[in-house]
Parts: structure tokens; C-alpha cells; sequence
């Protein structure tokens, strides 16, 4: 059976740590060049991708450990170039496993399309003619993509909204669309658009907007753990860290920061996978504002035993069908190393990292500091700047900490030492 913890993994090099996890995911050669080769992405495939390209920009691609997500291991690759990430997220991981890892149940994948109706004086009455045309409606839907609705997918409800600006009131139309494996954003838009005209006919009104919303609220993803007290340091720790939630749930200026460190591991992972960061990002973070005050996406509480208990509940529109996550090499073998089968485990598997990434951002807030570990890593990239290499770096680094001075020019002088 698979295992995803690793002790000293970070001692081993790059090439070692590659090779530990083309064993744990079954990696085939292709995948392997694919993630040492820094040129995969050849200068033509980039210029398809996106207009006016030059170049190509080159993050680190790192892998989280100790995940245990519904029973199952998984190492998990991420994207980022913010140090410190991957390693709170796999310290996270390790300390929810004695109580069984993440647990995870999800919505389905249910995108909105929205149509915007406009020019109409009575808006109540002009909803309900819309909702007598909704069979009328799919149809028309469906009808633009045979091949989503062969497999299971496609439009399936609508709901009619009325929205109150300042200037009139106007009609919004939802259609929700099933995009299975897909994220979806160009099947809904495509139904959004070929439906509009009827829409028109029926409502007597005019179409302007036809486009998908980023914020999937059916399309949600949750995740739930536990964490012993004697894993933390004791029930004063499980208490600290209920007490900086509720600060991050009451305030939104602390909440911010608080939503931003759960989108470290989100976004990474996403990147990673070559789905939309900009999408799942916005997403978030109306979610956490969907009650009219932005609040912390998480909870943590103390159970009866004493032990912390969090979850996370959040709108993910990833897919494994189409755009960049067929496009990029690394992001198939990205893939590969998750062995996910669809979109929804690949959400699931988000979710946890994000409840894992906040965890282990808010006990070190709420015992040693956030600047302790980041101040370790930022050490480390200073010395790699002044030049350092193998045994020299990990000294350079241990005297710069020591000696609190952690700039270029003592690393330098360090160095020439």
C-alpha cells in the first residue's frame, strides 16, 4: 500500500527526492524528462497558449507529503515560489494523519452561466414566464453540446434572479450546467449565448451579459480533520488556535490574510495542475463574502476531547479536460503523481491542502511566530544569492540566524570566510 511520509525527505537532492516519487506514482519516462527539463515548454506550444509571447517564465515545482485524504495517500505536486509552502502543508499533513487525515464530500459539478435581461418594467411577472420556458430552455442548451450530454453532462436547471441596481431592475437567468471532468468555462458560455435569442422572444426584453460567474457555490468542496492536543502541545495550543480563528472570522482586515495563507496551498496546487488560478482565486474569496461580511473560509473548534477540529468549504472549478492542464507537459505529470480520475477527487484533494495550508499557518501564529520558519527559508535564499553551495550553504544559513542578521552583504563576507 502506498505511503506518502517520508522522513528527511528535504535532506535528499533533487534527483533522489524525483526518483521517490516516480516510485510512489508509477511515473513513466516521459514524465519523469518532462519535470527535469526546465525548456518542455518549447517556445511554439507557449506561443499558442497565450498572445505577444517572448519567453517563458519558470517556477519551482515542489511535492507536499504525508496526505491522507479519505483513506488514500497522496503526494502532491505544487507551484509556487513563495518559500515555506510546501513544507508548512506536509507539517500540517503529518499531524492530522493519527486521526485518519482529511475527509472529504463535495456538491457535484454544477457551473452558472448567467444571461442578463434587460429593458423590462415588470420584472416579477416577466420571472415567471421565464421559469414556464425552462424545458424550452435546456433544450436549446443541450442541443450546443451533444458530446457533454452523451456522457452524463450538460444543462440541467435554471433559476431566474431579479437584481435591484441603482439605475433599474433587470433579470438575471442561471442556467446550471453539469461540466463533469471539465471546468466548463467554454461550454457554458456557448449555451449562454446560443440561448439568448429565445430568451429575448420570450421576455420581450434585451440580452445583454452571457458568461459563466467564477463563483461556483455548486460547485463546492469540503474537507474536515482532526488534530490530537498532544500533537500541538497541549490543549492551551488547541485553544490559541480557536481563539485566532475567531479573530480571522470577526475581522475582515485579519481575515484577508487569513483566506490569502489558505490560497498559498490552493493556488499552488492549481497552478500545478495547469487550472485557472485567477477563476478559483476570485471564487474564493466572494465566497467568503457571500454573507455580506467577508470571513475566514475555514472553522476550528475544540471537540469534547480536548482536540482541534477544522474544516473548509469552498468553490473549486477545476477540471482535467481541456486548457493548460492538457496543454503543459508538467501539468500531465502533475496529474499523474495525484492519479486522480476526475475533477471532483482533484477538488477534493484542494481542499484538504487549503484546511491543511490554514492549519499550519495559524498554529504557528498562535505559538512561535509566522517569522520563524519564514525567516529560516528567507536565510537560505540569501545564501544561495551570495553563492553558496552543499555543506557551506547550511552553515552560512545557520550563522546568519544566529546571529540575526540575515542581508546579502554578511552572506557574502560569510562566504569569503
Amino acid at each position: 500500500m502506498k505511503n506518502s511520509t517520508y522522513s528527511g525527505f528535504y535532506k535528499l537532492s533533487v534527483e533522489e527526492r524525483l526518483k521517490e516519487v516516480a516510485e510512489f506514482a508509477n511515473l513513466e519516462d516521459k514524465h519523469i524528462k518532462t519535470i527535469q527539463n526546465p525548456e518542455v515548454l518549447d517556445i511554439e506550444k507557449a506561443d499558442n497558449m497565450i498572445e505577444n509571447v517572448i519567453g517563458r517564465f519558470t517556477l519551482p515545482l515542489g511535492v507536499a507529503l504525508n496526505f491522507m485524504i479519505n483513506g488514500k495517500d497522496y503526494i502532491i505536486p505544487m507551484v509556487t515560489e513563495e518559500a515555506s509552502v510546501v513544507a508548512a502543508a506536509s507539517n500540517a499533513a503529518k499531524l492530522a494523519r493519527d486521526s485518519g487525515g482529511f475527509y472529504t464530500n463535495n456538491t457535484g459539478s454544477i457551473m452558472i452561466a448567467q444571461v442578463q435581461v434587460t429593458d423590462i418594467l415588470d420584472v416579477d411577472y416577466t420571472r415567471i414566464v421565464i421559469y414556464e420556458h425552462k424545458d424550452e430552455i435546456l433544450k436549446i442548451c443541450n442541443e450546443k453540446d451533444p458530446v457533454l450530454v452523451k456522457y452524463g453532462g450538460g444543462a440541467k436547471d435554471i433559476d431566474v434572479r431579479i437584481i435591484n441596481s441603482k439605475d433599474e431592475d433587470f433579470i438575471v437567468v442561471h442556467l446550471k450546467v453539469n461540466t463533469l471532468d471539465a471546468m466548463g468555462a467554454n461550454a457554458v458560455n456557448s449555451m449562454a449565448e446560443a440561448v439568448a435569442p429565445f430568451i429575448e422572444k420570450i421576455t420581450g426584453g434585451k440580452v445583454y451579459l452571457r458568461i459563466l460567474s467564477n463563483l461556483a457555490v455548486e460547485r463546492l468542496f469540503r474537507s474536515r480533520t482532526k488534530v490530537k492536543k498532544e500533537a500541538l502541545g497541549g490543549e492551551e495550543v488547541v485553544d490559541k488556535i480557536v481563539s485566532a480563528y475567531k479573530f480571522a472570522n470577526a475581522d475582515p482586515f485579519r481575515a484577508t490574510t487569513h483566506n490569502k495563507g489558505i490560497m498559498n496551498g490552493i493556488s499552488a496546487v492549481v497552478l500545478a495542475t495547469g487550472n485557472d488560478t485567477r477563476a478559483i482565486e476570485s471564487g474564493a474569496h466572494s465566497y467568503a463574502a457571500i454573507s455580506g461580511k467577508y470571513k475566514s473560509l475555514t472553522t476550528w473548534q475544540k471537540d469534547k476531547d480536548g482536540d482541534l477540529v477544522g474544516t473548509i468549504e469552498i468553490p473549486l472549478a477545476v477540471g482535467l479536460v481541456g486548457g493548460a492542464t492538457k496543454i503543459h507537459p508538467v501539468a500531465q505529470a502533475a496529474i499523474k503523481i495525484l492519479g486522480v480520475k476526475t475533477a471532483g477527487e482533484l477538488g477534493d484533494i484542494i481542499a484538504s491542502v487549503g484546511l491543511a495550508q490554514n492549519l499550519a499557518a495559524i498554529k504557528a501564529l498562535a505559538t512561535e511566530g509566522i517569522q520563524r520558519g519564514h525567516m529560516s527559508l528567507h536565510a537560505k535564499n540569501i545564501a544561495v544569492t551570495a553563492g553558496a553551495k552543499g555543506e557551506e550553504l547550511d552553515r552560512i544559513v545557520k550563522k546568519m540566524i544566529e546571529d540575526k542578521n540575515i542581508n546579502l552583504d554578511y552572506a557574502k563576507s560569510l562566504l569569503n570566510k
